[in-house]
């Protein structure tokens, strides 16, 4: 008889991600958008044990058309840089930092980020860790920064600044903060799972690996519902895009819902079916 246990991971679904409070980006900003200031911030950056790195792009909305970057963020526990390469390109002390291998740095699907940033400058980074692969050590079989953050912290970062002009000649305070908090969290990550903090087998999200699996294939499935929908029509708007996704959205955690409850239907009718001897809580 084989009495092997099923492998459990950890994943979070969108409803309930969607369930969570908003996190909100508490720290010092600074926006880098002359050559002489990345010199000093560079200086300040060096001094952590950890960087939290990041980057944005200006959204295209035509097939085949994909910007360069506009903006990456490094940032400290205390500070977040903000250094618009839009406007001053990859100063040399960044270059440098970016290439140092002693200097811990810590992002997600950092792969893209530098394919991405080669297209600025010839670029051979160092010194990086990509939480993507990182965290499965600890069970977690999600792969975006929300969901991870949600997951490890119960609270959610919003994407609504995502799609927004990050060449836009002044940056909103709102793009500014949505910015920071994704470079803070990285390093939140990297502190919780690598100080101990997170217990797989003590998560709400804990999930049979088949179930994940199941996930993962519907969320592979809506991405590609949503990119055809955007490929056949090129000249789409930002608006647009956001109710696009909006209506995927409201569409998934209605079927979530109807899932969840089924299962519980199921799941009540079974205890009921069962001899009281055999009771017990789950």
């Amino acid at each position: 008889m084989d009495n092997k246990q099923p492998r459990i991971t950890v994943s979070i679904s969108k409803e309930e991600l969607a369930q969570l409070p908003m996190a909100n980006f508490i720290g010092m900003v600074k926006v880098i958008d002359k050559v002489e200031d990345a010199a000093a911030a560079v200086a300040d950056l060096k001094t952590s044990d950890v960087i939290g790195f990041d980057t944005e792009t200006r959204p295209s909305f035509r097939k085949g058309v994909i910007n360069r970057v506009s903006l990456m963020q490094l940032s400290t526990r205390k500070c977040c840089y903000l250094f618009r390469l839009n406007k001053i390109g990859i100063p040399e002390e960044l270059r440098q930092l970016l290439e140092d291998p002693n200097q811990l740095k810590v992002g997600l699907s950092i792969h893209d980020d530098f394919h991405n940033i080669r297209n600025l400058c010839p670029l051979n980074p160092a010194g990086f860790i990509d939480l993507q692969p990182y965290v499965k050590q600890f069970s977690i079989a999600d792969n975006s920064l929300s969901r991870i953050y949600g997951i490890l912290f119960g609270k959610r970062i919003s994407k609504g600044q995502r799609l927004t002009n990050w060449e836009a000649e002044e940056l909103t305070i709102h793009q500014q903060n949505y910015a920071a908090l994704d470079a803070v969290a990285c390093i939140r990550i990297y502190d919780c799972v690598s100080d101990g903090d997170f217990k797989p087998e003590l998560s709400p999200y804990m999930r049979p690996e088949q179930e994940n699996e199941r996930i993962e294939r519907e969320r592979r499935e809506e991405r590609e519902r949503r990119q055809a929908e955007i490929a056949e029509n090129p000249s789409i708007s930002v608006e647009e895009a956001k109710e696009i996704e909006a209506k995927e959205r409201k569409k998934e955690l209605a079927k979530r819902r109807r899932q969840r409850n089924a299962r519980r239907r199921k799941r009540s009718g079974e205890a009921g079916a069962a001899p009281k001897a055999q009771g017990g809580t789950e």
